[in-house]
């Protein structure tokens, strides 16, 4: 299927990494230009090599989004590289712990800013290019803000905030013809993934317990999964898809985790 995207300027936050960094990949395999927005320049600057050695276009864009102007200093540097954006894709973020009991407000309101606070600047800043390409946004965003998961409140917030944002940002972006949709995550692998199941105690009993309650399939979901839906909302083959959660997850939030096949 032929996506649209020869050329198309799409920003992904966190694009260097896991989910973002499958987002990258398969966007650039369209004929895109992704932005790999992120905090480390060299892991930016070596995933943007990798895809133009294949023959394929990327630009880095190192960026700390925690810092407010750092947001709109990205969007800055794209328009003066490319003076188009034609989509957005909010990824970054970290599930960092920050729960009830053991948190604290400094440690809360940095989470947020971590998880939540970019989302709404990137798309801020972001606006007035996707109004003159019509673009679209797609928020990534996690099942904890559905299912809880105990010791994370900050995370938890984060996502119930993407959650409403989409739904909110497709009304208010409805008069400029741009369309905003989500993508929800439940266990998917990744580096980061992986690096937390191997902090437990028994890793692999863990990864097993977890894998037995997705539905579909029994196993993790896959950043390219991800991916390939994040860049068919993006696309105009979705024309007439906007507020709406879209949940990669195997059936994980919404199916009966008893069920054994």
């Amino acid at each position: 299927m032929d996506l649209h995207f020869e050329n198309k300027v799409i920003m992904v936050t966190g694009g260097a990494k896991g989910i973002g960094e499958g987002i990258t990949r398969v966007l650039a395999g369209e004929g895109a230009i992704p932005i790999i927005v992120g905090r480390n320049r060299d892991d930016n600057r070596k995933l943007a090599d990798e895809l133009t050695a294949q023959g394929l276009q990327a630009f880095p864009v190192q960026a700390e989004l925690t810092q407010p102007e750092a947001c709109e200093q990205a969007v800055k540097e794209v328009m003066a590289a490319y003076g188009r954006i034609d989509g957005l894709v909010n990824n970054a973020g970290v599930n960092d712990g920050v729960g009830l009991e053991s948190g604290n407000y400094e440690s809360f309101i940095a989470s947020l800013h971590k998880n939540l606070v970019h989302y709404y600047l990137m798309a801020h800043h972001a606006l007035p290019a996707l109004k003159a390409s019509k673009g679209s946004i797609v928020n990534i965003t996690s099942k904890t803000a559905d299912t809880g998961q105990g010791g994370t409140s900050a995370y938890a917030a984060s996502n119930g905030g993407r959650n409403a944002l989409t739904r909110e940002w497709a009304v208010e972006l409805l008069p400029y013809g741009i369309r905003v949709n989500a993508v929800v995550v439940a266990e998917c692998w990744t580096p980061l993934y992986e690096r937390w199941i191997e902090t437990l105690p028994n890793p692999q009993q863990k990864l097993a317990s977890i894998t037995a309650n997705i539905p579909l399939e029994k196993r993790m979901t896959t950043a390219e999964e991800i991916a390939n839906m994040t860049v068919f909302l993006l696309s105009d083959k979705s024309s007439h898809t906007t507020g709406q959660l879209v949940y990669v997850d195997g059936g994980y939030v919404h199916l009966d985790r008893a069920l054994e096949y």
